[in-house]
C-alpha cells in the first residue's frame, strides 16, 4: 500500500509486517536443533507459548508437553497440553496449571531434556505465590501496579520476590534435567531475566528494594505481602548452582519487527528515522514529545514521506475510570498535541492484539481524528482525562483490532510525515 495513497492503510501494513516477523512459526524451526535422544519435554508460558508449542510439533511431530497461555491464545498441539489462565490480572486457573506444571518439572531427571518456551505475558499466568501469599494477594498487588505507572521492569522485579516460580525458580524445579529455554521479548533491552519475570533466571534484586520501590510508585500493597517483604523475601541467586546448565536464547525481539516494518516502508520509497526499540515512559507524555518531532519534520521541504518509527513499552497512569491501554492513550495524547496537522498520521498497537486489558490492539489517528470527534460530540481532552482512550477510538470507528496475534514483542509506534 503506497504511504501517499492510502497513510492509515499503510500504517497497518507496516504494523502486520512488525508482528508476522514475530511469528513463532518462523522464529522457533530456526532456533530448534535435531530433536534430543532420550526423553524430551516441552514447558512453557506466555501469549505465545501455545503458537511455539505448535511450531516444535510441526518441527518434532508430537512431544510431551505442558504450556500455559492466556484465554483465546491457545492452539491445537498433538502431544503438548495447552492450559488458558488470566491475563494481565492472575487467577485461579494461572493457580492450578502452574502447580500442574511445577509438578512436571520437579519429577524430571539428570537424563531428561526440557525445552522451556517464554514469552510476555508469563508473568502472569505463571502464577504460584510464596509462602504466605494468595491469589488474592498477587491479584490486588497486581492491578494496583499496573494502575500506577510503574515500569514494567520494576513490576517484575518485584513479582519475582513474591513467587515460587519466577526469578528462577523453575529452571532450579527442572534441575537437575537439562533445559533450553526459547524466548519471544517483550521487554525493553530483550534481558531474559526481564522476560516473564525470568523463570530461568536469577534474582539479582532483593526485598528492601521491592518495598522502596512500592513506596515510589505509592502502591499500597495487601499487608500479607508487606508482612513476606518485611522478613526479606526468599530470592533465588543469579549464581545458584542449579541454573548453572541453563541455556537461555532469544529467537525474537522488539529490534526485528521493527526492522521488518522499516525494510517494508523503505521498499515503498520512505524514508525511516528509527527512533528506538526500548523507549519507556508515560503515553501521554511520550506522545506529546513524538509529535512534536514529526511536526518539525514536517516544516522540512520532504522529497519523500518520512516515518518515524519506536518500540518499547509505556505506561499509564490510571486516574479516571475508562478503557485505555497506553498505545491507545499514546495514539489519542498524539492526536490532541498535532490539532489536526494536515501532514501527520499517527498509529501505535500492541504486538499481542491487547493493548492494557482492552481486546483491541492499539488505535491509528489522522488529520480528520479531531473533527470527526467534535462532529459525533465525542471529547478528545475528556477521554483523556478519563483514561478512556479505547472508548473514544471505538466511538468514531479507528481502532486497530487483529484478534489474537499468537506472538509478543511489545509495542509498535508510527508517525508518518507525508511531503
Amino acid at each position: 500500500m503506497n504511504a501517499l495513497t492510502d497513510p492509515n492503510q499503510f500504517l497497518r501494513d507496516l504494523f502486520a509486517a512488525a508482528v508476522a516477523r514475530a511469528d513463532p512459526m518462523l522464529c522457533v524451526p530456526r532456533a530448534l536443533p535435531a530433536k534430543p535422544a532420550g526423553r524430551v519435554v516441552v514447558l512453557g508460558a506466555g501469549k505465545a507459548s501455545a503458537r511455539m508449542a505448535e511450531a516444535i510439533e510441526a518441527a518434532w511431530g508430537p512431544c510431551e508437553g505442558f504450556v500455559i497461555t492466556r484465554y483465546g491464545y491457545g492452539r491445537p498441539c498433538e502431544g503438548i497440553k495447552i492450559v488458558e489462565a488470566s491475563h494481565p490480572v492472575p487467577d485461579q486457573a494461572g493457580i492450578d496449571a502452574t502447580q500442574r506444571l511445577l509438578e512436571i518439572a520437579k519429577g524430571l531427571g539428570a537424563d531428561d531434556t526440557v525445552v522451556m518456551l517464554i514469552s510476555g505475558g508469563g508473568s502472569a499466568l505463571l502464577c504460584a505465590p510464596a509462602d504466605g501469599l494468595t491469589l488474592e494477594d498477587k491479584q490486588s498487588l497486581s492491578a494496583a501496579m499496573l494502575a500506577s505507572g510503574m515500569p514494567i521492569g520494576d513490576i517484575n522485579g518485584i513479582r519475582k520476590e513474591l513467587s515460587a516460580v519466577k526469578g528462577g525458580r523453575l529452571a532450579a524445579a527442572v534441575h537437575p534435567a537439562k533445559l533450553h529455554a526459547l524466548l519471544i521479548s517483550d521487554v525493553p533491552g530483550d534481558d531474559p531475566s526481564d522476560i516473564a519475570s525470568g523463570p530461568t533466571v536469577g534474582h539479582a534484586g532483593h526485598a528492601d528494594l521491592a518495598i522502596a520501590t512500592l513506596a515510589k510508585w505509592k502502591v499500597e500493597a495487601p499487608d500479607a505481602v508487606n508482612a513476606y517483604l518485611a522478613r526479606g523475601g526468599d530470592p533465588l541467586a543469579v549464581d545458584d548452582p542449579r541454573l548453572a546448565g541453563v541455556v537461555n536464547t532469544i529467537i525474537a525481539a522488539p529490534s526485528q519487527s521493527l526492522a521488518a516494518a522499516a525494510e517494508l516502508a523503505e521498499g515503498l520509497g520512505v524514508e525511516v528515522r528509527m527512533l528506538g526499540d526500548a523507549i519507556e515512559g508515560e503515553a501521554r507524555d511520550l506522545a506529546v514529545s513524538q509529535a512534536a518531532m514529526a511536526v518539525e519534520v514536517a516544516k522540512q521541504r520532504l522529497p519523500h514521506p518520512v516515518l518515524l518509527l519506536s518500540g518499547g513499552e509505556c505506561t499509564v497512569t490510571r486516574t479516571g475510570d475508562g478503557i485505555g491501554g497506553p498505545n491507545a492513550e499514546f495514539t489519542l495524547a498524539a492526536a490532541i498535541a498535532l490539532k489536526g496537522h494536515p501532514k501527520i498520521h499517527v498509529m501505535a498497537g500492541d504486538t499481542d492484539g491487547v493493548d492494557g486489558a482492552a481486546e483491541v490492539a492499539g488505535a491509528i489517528a489522522d488529520p480528520t481524528t479531531l473533527a470527526l470527534a467534535e462532529a459525533m460530540e465525542v471529547s478528545a481532552d475528556g477521554a483523556l482525562a478519563r483514561n478512556d482512550a479505547h472508548g473514544f477510538f471505538g466511538k468514531i470507528g479507528m481502532q486497530v483490532v487483529t484478534g489474537p496475534t499468537m506472538t509478543n514483542v511489545n509495542d509498535f509506534r508510527a508517525l508518518l510525515v507525508l511531503p
